[in-house]
């Protein structure tokens, strides 16, 4: 049984495990959060985990993969927003790790996506999944994050990718407006599609909303919309997403009306990026609002976006959709990943 580290690395948090590695299960021995802002580097604060761990560790870990938020090229990466710059074999030798790999933080999901028990997952649509075709992982939280997995004969091989960078496409008259008031408050050259299709999107849609039917602030979402949009000056003072999906449970028109605009465009980006890849091995979502959102997820107002490709509908037909609903599940992939390292 071998012992395996895994990272979860971003800007506000670091998360860090030790796990065993069994013959058919992986199992989670311990985990400690980290202040990410607080540690000059990752080595201090891996070797600072390794050696509270006591009894836990009788063994050096075998293998150790970090999921980082940011780009990650040659083995290397710089942290959108951290002064950490990265380097698997300088922190192999720091923290005397045989082997360490540096993983894209969404890309990092699809090495733990074939080991998923039921308790993690939850089923959005249900299909024919092709094992020997490529698969798609989308999340939408603050951004929207986007990777593909291609089956080898070694496993999944992961594909990241920058896709929800591409330029936002409007359906309706409503989102082109949606769009034309978006890249005026924000002052863009363009609006690309994590704008509108994120966590944060859904905030924007419904300020969008606000200001149009309630240009004089009498709405009961108004007060949160001008606090989140004061976020630049300081901390978020609300979750505007969160009150406008809650007050959409509730029965708020215009919560329930943003909600539907935002499912829209959030299911035909999905079945772009699905014909793109040919993702016949099925399609994932995860991210922050996966597990809060199923019900809407699982109804036509998403669903019907996805298989709306004209003559394309058919490809799309079969193709499964699930959430991934386990919000550790960046820790769980980081630890599979590490123990595909060991050969």
């Amino acid at each position: 049984m071998s012992l395996l580290l895994a990272g979860d690395i971003g800007g506000t948090k670091t998360l860090l495990s030790l796990w065993h590695s069994g013959a058919d299960r992986l199992e989670l021995l311990l985990e400690e959060r980290f202040v990410s802002a607080a540690w000059d580097d990752l080595a201090p604060m891996v070797r600072h985990f390794l050696a509270g761990a006591g009894a836990v560790a009788e063994t050096p870990p075998a293998a150790a993969c970090f999921a980082v938020a940011g780009p990650v090229q040659g083995g290397q990466a710089q942290l959108t927003n951290l002064p950490w710059r990265l380097d698997a074999e300088a922190l192999a030798r720091g923290c005397g790790l045989p082997a360490v790999e540096l993983v894209n933080d969404f890309a990092v999901l699809i090495y733990g996506l074939p080991h998923l028990q039921p308790g993690q997952v939850a089923p959005v649509r249900d299909g024919r999944r092709d094992p020997q075709a490529p698969l798609l992982v989308l999340g939408a939280g603050t951004g929207l994050g986007v990777a593909m997995g291609l089956p080898s004969a070694t496993g999944l091989r992961a594909i990241p990718s920058e896709a929800a960078h591409g330029e936002f496409a409007p359906r309706s008259q409503q989102e082109w407006e949606l769009k034309q008031w978006l890249q005026a408050d924000l002052s863009l050259a363009r609006v690309s599609i994590e704008r509108v299709v994120s966590g944060t999107g859904l905030g924007h849609v419904a300020r969008w909303l606000l200001r149009c039917r309630h240009p004089d602030g009498d709405h009961p979402l108004s007060a949160h919309a001008r606090l989140w949009s004061a976020a630049d000056d300081g901390p978020a003072q609300s979750d505007l997403p969160a009150e406008v999906a809650m007050a959409a449970a509730a029965g708020d028109r215009l919560a329930a009306d943003a909600l539907d605009l935002w499912l829209g465009a959030y299911g035909s980006v999905c079945g772009d990026l699905a014909l793109a890849a040919l993702s016949r091995g099925g399609v994932w979502l995860a991210g922050g609002t996966a597990a809060k959102l199923l019900d809407g997820l699982r109804s036509s107002t998403f669903l019907e976006p996805f298989l709306n490709k004209g003559r394309l509908r058919s490809t799309l037909e079969p193709v499964p959709i699930t959430a991934v609903v386990d919000p550790a599940v960046g820790s769980f992939s980081a630890a599979c990943r590490a123990r595909m390292l060991l050969g």
